[in-house]
């Protein structure tokens, strides 16, 4: 074969294989490093954990959504905080006893508004499906280990393990560490979260990436626990911020995310503190 063209088609198959690779994989994804999260989408004027509420959070740029997961009767992981339909839809009984089937027949959005009628009860396949990959998605489990097992490989099965985090107990943590060891954790469980100091020592202890504090009491000081958890490299959430005044303070105190219901009301007021929406990235 003449040398020549023996060059060009070498060099022509090694650009091949460089525009393949890049292709193949896409640039690095920045996380936000502070902002708000929509608690269950930001329920204030959509309805709670809904597809709706969730593209009303996208549109004003929070920087993490928050949304609750639980089997159905028939193993279907659905988006739902309470244990029964009834708070939400226009059916009645409990998540735990129902098909998915059924639960889908359900309105999730008249209570809300008109406007929402005929809103369904989403599944977690359709949860990810809608959100950008440059937000956090706190994933909030209701139930434990055998959950936290088939939440964490959905997590990993639609390529989202750099911004999906399982907030949940310790027995779901392990459920789904053991399914999926480089699965985040925010560790929130109850029985000793209100004590903040144990609470604290256990998120380190059990490695956990986040954590989600409640409430700051009357005369508490947390900066002992704000500095260990600085050090350990632990995302501090926090639940929850009644008032957009009250961003400032949080954020200096060290809190990396604060929880809302109320996203658009808080969003102008995180502007003023340098915190700009995020523009999703598909």
């Amino acid at each position: 074969m003449n040398k020549n063209i023996k060059h060009i088609l070498t060099t022509g198959v090694a650009l091949v294989t460089i525009i393949s690779t890049a292709f193949a994989q896409p640039s690095k994804i920045i996380m936000p490093e502070r902002g708000l999260c929509a608690h269950r989408g930001g329920y204030e004027s959509t309805p709670e954990n809904t597809i709706p509420g969730f593209k009303e959070a996208i549109k004003y740029g929070a920087q993490m959504i928050e949304f609750d997961i639980q089997f159905t009767k028939d193993s279907a992981l659905i988006i739902m905080h309470d244990g029964t339909v009834d708070s939400t839809t226009n059916g009645s009984g409990a998540v735990a006893d129902m098909t998915l089937n059924e639960i889908r027949k359900l309105d999730a959005g008249s209570k809300k508004g008109q406007a929402f009628a005929g809103t369904k009860v989403p599944t977690l396949d359709e949860t990810l499906a809608l959100m950008p990959k440059n937000i956090w998605l706190n994933c909030h489990l209701k139930g434990g280990s055998k959950l936290g097992a088939a939440v964490a490989l959905v997590i990993q099965k639609t390529n989202r393990m750099h911004q999906a985090f399982l907030t949940c107990e310790e027995d779901a943590a392990q459920g789904a560490r053991a399914a999926c060891p480089a699965v985040l954790i925010c560790n929130t469980d109850n029985r000793y979260r209100a004590n903040v100091p144990q609470y604290v020592a256990a998120t380190i202890k059990n490695k956990a990436e986040f954590i989600q504090l409640l409430v700051l009491k009357p005369g508490e000081d947390r900066k002992k626990q704000m500095e260990l958890l600085k050090k350990n490299n632990i995302r501090i959430n926090y639940f929850y911020a009644e008032k957009p005044e009250m961003l400032s303070d949080l954020f200096k105190s060290g809190i990396d995310f604060v929880l809302t219901n109320n996203l658009p009301l808080f969003t102008s007021q995180a502007r003023k503190l340098g915190i700009k929406p995020v523009k999703p990235i598909y």
